[in-house]
């Protein structure tokens, strides 16, 4: 990784450090029509190398832009690592929630206001992609059927898939 030293401590995480630029594809949906534009992340060490702070942003067409920060930590007990992440248009979470690896990818599922969001992030050598998905309660015909609102109805929906290259 280009400039960034070793951290000790963060172990897979250590992969997501440095500044990535590329763009972020939207579909479309209640928040406006599909789109793409140009966005930029960055994942840096902090608090002596035990957490990483991730600060992504965009510019829409507009001139409005939208931010969020998150940050990971290792859970050395369960061999996993918990997330907190707060943005300019959701309201903040109550707590930090834990992220999985399934193949690779570090995966998170939490629920909010609007139902549930699944977020898979990846490094394949110089390539970040970072997929956001969403499914609402009550969403699909399935879920009205069986009143599920807790996540294990219907299938996620895309909403957000993020693709950088290292800077």
């Amino acid at each position: 990784m280009k400039g960034i030293p070793p951290v000790r401590g963060l172990g897979v995480l250590a992969r997501f450090l440095g500044h990535w630029h590329g763009s972020t594809r939207f579909a479309a949906g209640p928040w406006g029509p599909e789109r793409t534009v140009e966005a930029d992340v960055t994942y840096r060490p902090v608090a002596g190398g035990v957490a990483v702070v991730q600060s992504y942003r965009h510019v829409e067409p507009d001139g409005t832009h939208f931010e969020g920060h998150g940050i990971f930590t290792l859970d050395p007990d369960h061999r996993n690592v918990f997330w907190y992440y707060v943005d300019n248009a959701s309201p903040a979470p109550g707590a930090p929630v834990r992220c999985t690896w399934h193949g690779g990818a570090l995966r998170v599922e939490r629920h909010g206001s609007a139902g549930w969001t699944r977020h898979t992030l990846s490094v394949d050598g110089d390539v970040l992609t970072h997929v956001t998905e969403l499914r609402t309660p009550g969403g699909k015909a399935a879920d009205q059927e069986s009143g599920v609102a807790d996540g294990t109805g219907s299938t996620y929906v895309p909403f957000m898939t993020s693709r950088f290259q290292r800077s």
